[in-house]
């Protein structure tokens, strides 16, 4: 065990060190949030299949659904473990808070791999068909930077670059003590660009654990599956939606229409869902959506929904306590809020006053400061970032 004095080491957006209380205390704050149990104390949940679950959308589903449906099965992320240079990463942290307050009578894993590769897929559902024999849900929230092809072995890169044309907005800049409007200019991506990033990014492995569930036999009548996906206004619509993320999104729409076809004979569904915006760090990679984001807080102030609400909501509508919420492309929407005509019609206006001389009174950039610092555990109150921290956390065990 390693007590060390911990400094975050960030630059902008990227901090080089997580802080493994403030970690757990992040996870406690989502715990909190999440809405108590619903069914009878001690009758056993249904099995989910949560991949991603240690971060931003996946990891909300996962204490969702822990907490409020006492839901077994299994999660997988893939997180670093501390190194004699740096502590583990977030997600490690996370994760290993999540299996705490689960508790240890939780019929709960976590598989600490790389959801794309072939293992990862045996692995967990070796321990699928050993513990439960059929899966009622998965849940897809996976954002990642690459991905290797498991039926060639190409590595495809994910790429944030417009289509047709250049992209010029305004992005918001942490560099120096005094966040600033900055200017951003990318080209639009090539061919390659784009068909890479819906390698990575799109529904293909999606689809790929369908299938492995499928012929194994691990799919329960009834099954639901969703993909997170995302829309956003059309003020960053170039970089996201129109882009060569937007088009991976496309596929991963695509793909649910053909999964919801190949799911009907077992009365199963596959949806994508389209949630609101959030701090990840994902989103924060993506040039506009940090100024956008700020602007859209100090719209909404409070009514800025949690990951934990939407999760919240996302999990009704799965288990059929309120009906599903689909728009005209049959996707589930959580993003009414964000989306609302006169959220949209402030956030332009605000879009368009924007400067660095007016940021203070238009845009919430200390909260989104703090947002980002807590994807690592810093910024988190009550947290004693001054005393040393016990980072050598060890990864939950299966039971």
């Amino acid at each position: 065990m390693t007590l060390r004095e911990i400094k975050p080491g960030n630059r902008g957006f990227l901090y080089v060190n997580s802080h493994p209380e403030g970690c757990a205390a992040v996870v406690d704050e989502l715990w909190q949030r999440t809405p108590a149990p619903t069914g009878p104390a001690g009758a056993a949940g249904p099995v989910a299949l949560i991949i991603g679950s240690s971060a931003g959308y996946g990891l909300a589903a996962t204490v969702t659904a822990l907490r409020t449906y006492g839901m077994r099965g299994i999660g997988i992320a893939f997180e670093a473990p501390e190194t004699e240079r740096r502590t583990a990463s977030g997600g490690w942290y996370r994760t290993a808070r999540t299996a705490a307050l689960a508790g240890p009578d939780s019929d709960f894993a976590f598989l600490n791999a790389d959801a794309f590769s072939v293992a990862a897929k045996e692995q967990a559902l070796d321990h699928l068909a050993a513990r439960y024999g059929k899966v009622d849900y998965l849940i897809y929230s996976v954002a990642a930077p690459r991905r290797t092809d498991p039926a060639t072995g190409e590595v495809h890169h994910s790429v944030i670059k417009p289509l047709g044309s250049a992209y010029r907005a305004k992005t918001l800049q942490f560099d120096g003590d005094t966040p600033l409007v900055g200017a951003l200019e990318l080209e639009p991506a090539e061919d390659v660009e784009r068909d890479s990033t819906v390698h990575v990014m799109g529904g293909g492995d999606w689809k790929l654990w369908i299938d492995a569930l499928a012929d194994r036999g691990l799919i329960h009548d009834g099954f639901h599956t969703v993909a997170l996906s995302y829309v956003g206004s059309d003020l960053t619509a170039p970089i996201y939606r129109a882009g060569t993320i937007g088009a991976a999104k496309q596929h991963l729409e695509d793909t649910a229409r053909r999964l919801q076809q190949d799911l009907a004979p077992l009365g199963g569904q596959a949806h994508t869902v389209v949630a609101g915006a959030a701090v990840t760090q994902a989103s924060t990679a993506i040039p506009s959506i940090a100024l956008y984001t700020s602007l859209l807080r100090a719209v909404l102030g409070n009514d800025f929904q949690s990951t934990a609400q939407q999760a919240a909501t996302l999990w009704q509508q799965l288990t059929g306590a309120v009906p599903l919420q689909l728009d005209e492309e049959q996707r589930i929407r959580l993003d009414g809020w964000e989306m609302d005509d006169k959220v949209q019609d402030a956030v332009h206006e605000h879009w368009a006053a924007a400067a660095t001389d007016t940021l203070a009174e238009l845009a919430d950039t200390d909260w989104f400061q703090a947002q980002v610092g807590r994807l690592y555990g810093w910024h988190v109150p009550g947290t004693d970032y001054a005393a040393p921290a016990q980072t050598t956390v060890p990864w939950p065990t299966t039971n």
